[in-house]
C-alpha cells in the first residue's frame, strides 16, 4: 500500500460575494450572493512508502490547500484520501498517530511552556515510551542542539530555534509520513546543510516518507526523489529533477573566455543564441532548447579566439521561475 493516495481530489470554497455600498449592505442582508473558487481540481497523486516528494507550486497554486487535505487539517469537496492507512478526515485520532507535520510559521507548540515541557506533554499525548523518548531526543540533539533553549518558553524563542522545536516534536512518536513545510526557513546556512542531512538520513534508516514544501529550491534539489509542480490547482509537472529541467528549463549556456579581445558584431548572430558580453574577454552564449552545444560550439571555434569555455544546465530556479511564468513563488 502507498504512504499516500489521492484520486480525484478536489477543494471548492465558498466565498461570499459582498455587494459595494450601503445599498448593497442592506441587499446582502436579504439576498447574499455567493461564488464558488476551486482552490484544487481534481488531481491524482500516488506518493509510495519512503519516497521523498518536493510538492511545489507559485502562491494560490493550491499546494498548501493539498496539503491540509493529505493532513486532515481540510475535508475534500470531492474525491477519496488514503494516508498512511487511514482517511485523515474520518479517522483523525488512529490517523495523527502516524504522520507529524511542520506547518512553517504555526507552531504546534504550548507558547507558554518551555520547550522540553511541550515535548513531555507530547510525550504523553502519543503514548511514546520514556526511554524512546529519550533516545529519539538524544538523536535529535547534534542537529537540532534543542539544549540550550530546552527550558525557554515557546514565546521566546527566535524564529529559527522555534522551526529546531518544531521539527523535533513533529518526529517525537515516529511518524511514517512527514509533512514539511518550510523546514529550513529562518535557520543559518549551517544549520540548513545539517537539517538536510538529518531529512535524508530519517528517510534512509527508517524509511519515513517525507513530503516537502517549500520555496527554497536548495531544499528541494538536496533532499527531493520527486517533485510534483501544482498550479491552478492542477498538476503540471510530476517526475524527476532532471525531467523537469528538460520540460521547463530552456537550453544550456556557453561561457566563453578568449585569448584576446573581441567585440560582438554580426558575424556572431544566428538564430536560436542570445549574446551577452560581461567583459572584452568573456562572452555568454544562452542556447534554445533545440541548439545542440558541439555543433554550436565547432562554429564558434572557428570564429572566435577561445581559451576556455564552461558549460552551464539552468538553475533549479530558473526552471521554477520559468515555470511560474513570473507569478510569485
Amino acid at each position: 500500500m502507498p504512504a499516500i493516495q489521492a484520486t480525484g481530489l478536489t477543494k471548492v470554497f465558498k466565498t461570499f460575494d459582498r455587494r459595494p455600498g450601503v445599498m448593497g449592505s442592506l441587499r446582502d442582508l436579504f439576498d447574499r450572493r455567493y461564488r464558488e473558487l476551486t482552490a484544487v481540481a481534481g488531481i491524482d497523486l500516488t506518493i509510495p512508502r519512503g519516497q521523498i516528494v518536493g510538492y511545489i507550486g507559485p502562491n494560490g497554486a493550491g499546494k498548501s490547500t493539498t496539503i491540509k487535505m493529505l493532513t486532515g487539517i481540510l475535508r475534500p469537496t470531492k474525491g477519496t484520501i488514503q494516508v498512511a492507512g487511514f482517511d485523515p478526515h474520518r479517522q483523525r485520532q488512529a490517523f495523527v498517530a502516524k504522520v507529524g507535520a511542520v506547518f512553517g510559521q504555526r507552531s504546534q507548540l504550548w507558547w507558554d511552556l518551555a520547550v522540553g515541557e511541550s515535548f513531555d506533554l507530547l510525550r504523553h499525548l502519543y503514548g511514546v515510551p520514556q526511554e524512546v523518548f529519550d533516545a529519539r531526543l538524544k538523536r535529535f540533539e547534534p542537529v537540532l542542539e534543542l539544549g540550550p533553549f530546552l527550558r525557554t518558553p515557546v514565546r521566546k524563542l527566535s524564529l529559527g530555534q522555534r522551526m529546531k522545536a518544531d521539527l523535533a516534536a513533529s518526529l517525537l512518536h515516529g511518524p511514517e509520513v512527514l509533512f514539511l513545510d518550510e523546514p529550513t526557513v529562518g535557520v543559518d546556512v549551517v544549520t540548513k546543510s545539517r537539517l538536510r542531512g538529518f531529512l535524508a538520513d530519517l528517510n534512509r534508516d527508517e524509511g519515513t516518507t517525507i513530503i516537502l514544501t517549500t520555496h527554497d529550491m536548495q531544499d528541494i534539489e538536496a533532499l527531493a526523489h520527486r517533485v510534483v509542480v501544482i498550479d491552478h490547482g492542477a498538476i503540471m509537472h510530476d517526475g524527476d529533477l532532471d525531467g523537469l529541467v528538460a520540460r521547463y528549463g530552456g537550453g544550456r549556456r556557453l561561457k566563453l573566455t578568449l585569448s584576446s579581445p573581441v567585440a560582438l558584431g554580426p558575424d556572431l548572430e544566428e538564430p536560436g543564441i542570445a549574446w551577452t558580453q560581461t567583459s572584452p574577454v568573456e562572452l555568454i552564449a544562452a542556447l534554445d532548447r533545440d541548439r545542440e552545444v558541439p555543433a554550436v560550439l565547432q562554429r564558434l571555434l572557428g570564429r572566435l579566439p577561445i581559451a576556455d569555455v564552461a558549460i552551464e544546465k539552468p538553475s533549479i530556479e530558473e526552471v521554477v521561475k520559468s515555470l511560474y511564468g513570473g507569478r510569485a513563488g
